[in-house]
């Protein structure tokens, strides 16, 4: 990839007024150029609508197909049984035909993030008219909102169809492999699959664990978005934030744009190290791009973005929480990489379509409102950073004077962790459990929760509607117009299972 042509007298200093950008930024350390490690940057100056998360069919005999396909992947290996090698993808993606290499792709990996800043991406490549496919995972309430074009989920009927066209396939593979393939292998098949068959523009493509021998990294993406990196599936990832950048990074391939979002120092100097491994070029929050500006409007915020083609003010995000402005960032400098601003020009993107399409944005079950009187939100944090964000975020947005929380937890994520981060935020909390095998026991959640918060601020109910009620309740003690307000958190099944619950879906 070219540099910025030397000499653009029409455009401001790209440097100019980035100290007031570095000095705004959250308290991830944006400060990287100390480890550059020779990597080349791009320093330049250079939607769909809303779509809901779908329902069951309506059609009895739909459904039942789609049961029946739901009930064949469920016979695979689970995601978090992972063997870890892409022989298995890459034999499937051969007797397909290689249908990921017939279009340009966007791939995304991080701890947090990845879902929304996809979903982002997604909406201004629409709103730019291109036809896009995403992949995401995991799913709220279907399996179909894995698959998504032109910005909604395939419809039943569809996956259905591309379940069973890629079937024999599937199964030519079982029969020559020591493994059979696995459940998020054979839906990754069928993404890339109904990519090549729509056909798409671009692929926006979220990983679903790790990188290098994540099943979706068969695709050789252009551009390689990195979201922020914690502390998440240790055991499979690694210990430090450096062990786990050096297993993501394998996204990053060669002469690719690496679209970086601020990382702590050690996992930057992995990402970047491997940068110059590849010769990719790399644009960082907080130098290359990131948020000027941002304040609280109803229903999101109003920000104003940094890209690596100049200033996007007042962009309305309909979002909450600081964390979406960085993930809008984020995801505006990686569409300006995939229309090659700052590799090939220097012009911003037209700001009319870049305002339209975030204000489409919808990411259902990450600080969601789903009924008021009392309010009740849900957010997919399971893991700590996830919920120092929510927790940030729901007390900016929202100010309730008093706060229940419902929580739902799988057994091997760091619970205590994101209890922690919880327990200034929630008067009380309701511990329980959703209907996954991975699910903490309501108990031994409970036991957790009572040292983190003391006895007397935690309730238990082991089925999720009670606990609902019993927090819906708890709201209400202060009375109808008190600002009273539940936050239902844990896991994106519990939050899936709530939004049902509650008539969303």
């Amino acid at each position: 990839m070219s540099e910025l042509p030397p000499d653009d007298s029409e455009q401001p200093d790209p440097v100019d007024g980035f100290d007031e950008i570095v000095a705004a930024e959250t308290d991830r350390d944006p400060d990287l150029a100390v480890i550059e490690a020779g990597s080349r940057t791009l320093r330049t100056q250079g939607g769909p609508p809303r779509a809901d998360v779908p329902a069951r069919p309506a059609d009895p005999e739909v459904d039942k197909a789609l049961r029946e396909v739901e009930a064949e992947l469920a016979t695979r290996w689970g995601e978090t049984k992972l063997e870890p090698s892409v022989a298995r993808i890459a034999a499937l993606m051969d007797v397909l035909g290689e249908p990921q290499r017939s279009y340009p792709s966007i791939h995304i990996t991080g701890t947090n993030g990845k879902t929304s800043t996809a979903r982002m991406i997604e909406a201004l490549l629409g709103a730019f008219e291109l036809r896009t496919g995403r992949y995401t995972s995991p799913h709220v309430q279907s399996i179909t909102e894995r698959i998504s074009l032109d910005g909604a989920p395939v419809s039943a009927e569809r996956f259905i169809e591309t379940y069973q066209d890629v079937k024999p396939y599937v199964e030519m593979v079982d029969a020559a492999q020591e493994y059979r393939l696995s459940f998020f292998e054979v839906l990754t098949g069928m993404a890339y699959a109904a990519f090549a068959d729509a056909p798409v523009d671009v692929a926006v493509v979220e990983v679903g664990m790790g990188g290098s021998w994540d099943a979706t990294n068969v695709i050789d993406a252009g551009v390689a978005v990195v979201t922020p990196i914690d502390l998440d599936h240790t055991d499979r990832l690694g210990t430090t934030p450096a062990e786990i950048a050096g297993e993501k990074s394998g996204i990053v391939k060669r002469d690719a744009t690496v679209i970086m979002a601020q990382q702590p120092v050690d996992a930057a100097q992995v990402l970047l190290k491997k940068a110059v491994e590849v010769d990719a070029t790399v644009a960082r929050e907080g130098l290359e791009f990131g948020v000027v500006a941002r304040q609280v409007a109803v229903g999101g915020q109003l920000v104003t973005l940094r890209g690596l083609g100049g200033e996007y003010p007042e962009v309305y995000l309909p979002l909450h929480g600081e964390h979406q402005a960085h993930n809008a960032a984020v995801a505006l400098a990686a569409v300006e990489a995939f229309f090659g601003v700052g590799a090939q020009h220097a012009q911003p993107l037209d700001i009319d379509t870049v305002r339209k399409a975030f204000a489409a944005v919808a990411s259902p079950g990450r600080l969601e409102v789903v009924r008021r009187s009392p309010t009740v939100v849900l957010d997919a944090a399971h893991n700590p950073a996830g919920a120092r964000a929510a927790a940030a975020a729901i007390g900016e947005a929202f100010q309730f004077s008093r706060l229940i929380g419902v929580v739902g937890a799988s057994g091997d994520k760091n619970v205590r962790g994101l209890l922690e981060a919880f327990e200034p935020v929630f008067a009380e909390v309701v511990v329980t459990r959703n209907s996954s095998h991975r699910a903490m026991d309501a108990d031994e959640l409970a036991a957790i929760a009572v040292e983190v918060f003391g006895e007397d601020r935690v309730q238990v109910e082991p089925r999720l509607p009670d606990a609902l009620e019993a927090a819906i309740t708890l709201a209400e003690e202060e009375g109808e117009f008190a600002g009273g307000g539940v936050l239902v958190t844990g896991s994106v099944i519990t939050v899936g299972e709530a939004r049902l619950l509650l008539g969303r879906g």
